[in-house]
């Protein structure tokens, strides 16, 4: 792996009480580079205290990049879980599910065993997939490592603007989504707070107002993630102020 280079690193306390660290990098391949160092060392730590990593993947292209990047890794893949912050409730190879882009860019090529591998099904619909998926998620330990995406509106996973914030469990159904589907699942905002670490990725000209107001303290929905931890932005072609 290649060593990225960091342009600055700024710390702000922001709404929600979200302690967030941002990592300014010259390209993106700087951060793809970056990010891959990152889920690989919160792995080797995990499974050395906890005899297991658990990471819930995001969508988009930034990720899709990283996945391909670790499907030509060595590691210790047989003691990675992997779970999914969100999904659409499409057909299970629909283009459009996360759960297929990552086992197309990433985990059909490596040696990660199948039941450790937790799409959520949300085929079945928001409301029995997300009750299915609470129900895997039930009894499972604190996540080592959530990556999560901003959306030009400022959302994450599928935690979108002017919605009811629901943590009526961990996995739960979304409804009039503004982007289509209108019908996802995602995991709850208390259930990715419990987890040792969060990194987003935000990257693109087009991101630049939701994070403008991040960085001025309004509270969107990326600012709902606010582990005891903090959270990681790694930044690639937006302005810090």
């Amino acid at each position: 792996m290649k060593n990225s280079q960091i342009l600055e690193v700024k710390t702000f306390n922001l709404a929600d009480n979200q302690v967030s660290r941002w990592h300014s990098f010259t390209s993106q391949d700087e951060i793809n580079q970056a990010t891959l160092k990152r889920i690989l060392q919160a792995a080797d730590e995990a499974i050395a205290k906890h005899g297991s990593f658990l990471i819930v993947l995001a969508g988009g292209s930034t990720p899709k990049s990283v996945y391909q990047m670790l499907a030509k890794e060595h590691a210790d893949w047989a003691n990675w879980h992997v779970y999914h912050n969100d999904d659409r409730c499409l057909p299970v190879d629909h283009v459009e599910r996360n759960s297929k882009m990552a086992r197309d860019a990433w985990l059909n090529h490596v040696a990660i065993p199948q039941n450790q591998i937790h799409d959520i099904p949300a085929e079945l619909g928001n409301i029995e997939g997300a009750k299915a998926y609470a129900k895997r998620l039930a009894g499972v330990r604190t996540f080592d490592l959530v990556l999560l995406g901003l959306g030009e509106d400022g959302h994450t996973a599928s935690l979108f603007p002017n919605q009811a914030v629901d943590n009526s469990a961990d996995a739960v159904p979304v409804f009039n989504s503004p982007k289509p589907p209108s019908d996802r699942v995602t995991i709850s905002q208390a259930r990715l707070n419990n987890t040792h670490g969060v990194l987003f990725l935000v990257t693109g000209a087009g991101k630049q107002e939701a994070v403008n107001h991040w960085l001025n303290g309004s509270a969107i929905p990326a600012t709902l993630i606010a582990p005891a931890c903090g959270v990681d932005v790694y930044s690639f072609g937006v302005k810090l102020g």
